[in-house]
């Protein structure tokens, strides 16, 4: 016989169901509506704490309870009403924004649940339908994961009217096209040629995130207009074909590889894969630029020799190559086909770049058959690229070097160098990090050696959040047993301390900052 009771508790179970489902939604959003980033995210909140590993033991145990007494499945609601703990639904820094993407997943997401609903609780009754809802609760994660995966088909017919739209404006302006990609680096020395063709050239570059096909579809059809010289176009990926897709309507002149590390090696699975996927922006084009101080390149480099391409090689240690900026007592070295072009001053933003970075840019410039001489004035006014390494200064008169965005394990020796320039004796120097992600099997061990160089470094070592706590207090421990080393739950907390703790003549440095989706 069906109780009120019942009734009242099947509509607070299914409410539950899509606070959870909301909850995931989120986390979906943020990792780019990928099915997989979704259930590893479950995996970590729902095991990453006890508390959280509590929740989740009690709320199974619910679902098997409520098969025999339903009002056992209360405990299993709440659970899914707030747990995991930590991970809200709304947000703060990674808000829930309903988009008209997350609105048809959201649908796809409750028509998997109904669907599965349906299936479980036929002909079990009420007592069914409860036990079946709680399940699907607790499996949300999976829900939205697969209504991503069924989704997927219905976005890329979405996103190829954009794409053919860009492809004909592609054609009726004909711009000369610049393609950039590479683990890092590739939005500075996006913004760096930029800016150095920018005094002789009308130039469009791709907004700092619109790096997928999405993006620069976007880019091409709002931006690029009649009379533009050059599209430097960013390209990025999270896996092969994904480039040879954007390069196939967006063809460039030019291609530019910067560097090949260990950033989304999470997704990647390996650096060969890493470079099977960024080499897919060199196939056929007539010149390729590499960073040839990046090893991986330098192998590349040969093979697209071997293939009849072009090559220029870009350096930041060798004269000799095709383009090489070099470090000197108190300026730079430009470096074309060995022979000294001129030296500049980059001024203020000197300690707080990559060489290389501006070695390839110049290298684009030269495929594309510009003088380089003329731009060696614009190299002391390179922009500093937004949250990678900006420097301001607070109104307590401390420092603030700005690295959060991009983090990854040659940034973060950067960034240690310049934090350890801008130190004074007698003040203190602080570093506050969640560590690096995405590093698949090296995060770890990368996560240690920069903690540990830090420690060396820093006064202070602020740890932020739990997703690398272990891998930095132990490496900070084993690189100075003087550093002093704290943890806190989140950014917010940390930039408190900072404020009250920090004067003029201290400085610190941020290096990375995660949405709050991670742990």
């Amino acid at each position: 016989m069906t109780r009120p009771g019942d009734i009242a508790e099947l509509a607070l179970c299914c409410a539950a169901l899509i606070v959870a489902e909301l909850r995931w939604l989120r986390v979906a959003q943020r990792e780019h509506y990928l099915a997989q980033p979704v259930l590893r995210f479950a995996t970590r909140w729902w095991l990453g704490s006890p508390a959280n590993l509590t929740l989740l033991v009690a709320a199974v145990g619910g679902v098997v309870a409520a098969t025999f007494r339903v009002w056992f499945g209360l405990a299993s609601c709440a659970v899914l009403l707030v747990g995991p703990l930590g991970l809200t639904l709304r947000g703060k820094t990674a808000k829930l924004v309903w988009t008209a993407r997350l609105r048809r997943l959201g649908s796809a997401t409750m028509a998997v649940s109904v669907i599965a609903g349906l299936a479980g609780g036929w002909d079990s009754g009420l007592v069914g339908s409860i036990v079946a809802v709680l399940a699907l609760g607790l499996l949300a994660p999976l829900a939205v994961a697969v209504a991503s995966l069924a989704v997927l088909p219905i976005e890329d017919r979405l996103g190829q009217s954009y794409v053919d739209r860009a492809a004909v404006v592609v054609a009726r302006t004909a711009p000369r096209i610049v393609a950039i990609t590479g683990s890092y680096g590739k939005t500075s020395t996006k913004a760096y040629l930029a800016h150095l063709l920018g005094g002789s050239f009308a130039v469009v570059a791709s907004p700092r995130s619109f790096n997928n096909r999405a993006g620069l579809a976007r880019t091409v059809n709002e931006l690029l207009v009649p009379g533009t010289d050059v599209l430097i176009a960013e390209m990025g990926t999270y896996g092969v074909g994904e480039i040879a897709a954007m390069v196939s309507w967006l063809p460039p002149e030019v291609a530019v590889i910067t560097a090949i590390g260990p950033v989304h090696l999470e997704r990647f699975k390996s650096l060969e894969t890493t470079m099977r996927a960024k080499g897919e922006i060199a196939v056929g084009k007539a010149v390729v630029v590499v960073n040839d101080d990046d090893p991986y390149l330098a192998h590349f480099a040969d093979d697209v020799l071997l293939r009849g391409q072009r090559v220029l090689r870009c350096s930041a240690l060798r004269q000799d190559a095709d383009v090489a900026v070099i470090l000197g007592d108190a300026a730079i070295e430009v470096y074309v086909a060995g022979q000294l072009l001129g030296s500049a001053d980059l001024g203020a933003a000197m300690p707080y770049v990559a060489l290389s970075n501006i070695a390839c840019a110049l290298g684009a410039a030269v495929a594309l058959g510009t003088d380089v001489a003329p731009l060696l004035g614009r190299l002391s006014t390179l922009p500093v690229v937004e949250n990678r390494l900006t420097v301001r200064i607070a109104t307590s008169g401390a420092k603030i070097l700005d690295d959060t965005y991009n983090s990854n394990p040659s940034g973060t020796t950067l960034a240690l160098a310049a934090l350890e320039g801008l130190s004074t004796p007698g003040h203190r120097t602080i570093v506050v990090t969640p560590g690096m992600v995405e590093l698949g099997p090296l995060q770890d061990a990368a996560n240690r050696a920069f903690a540990a160089k830090a420690a060396t470094v820093a006064t202070d070592l602020i740890v932020v959040g739990r997703t690398n706590r272990q891998a930095l207090l132990s490496g900070a421990s084993q690189g100075s047993s003087e550093v002093r080393l704290r943890q806190v739950r989140n950014r917010d907390a940390a930039v408190a301390i900072v404020r009250d703790e920090l004067g003029e003549g201290d400085v610190v440095l941020y290096e990375n900052d995660l949405p709050d989706h991670y742990a």
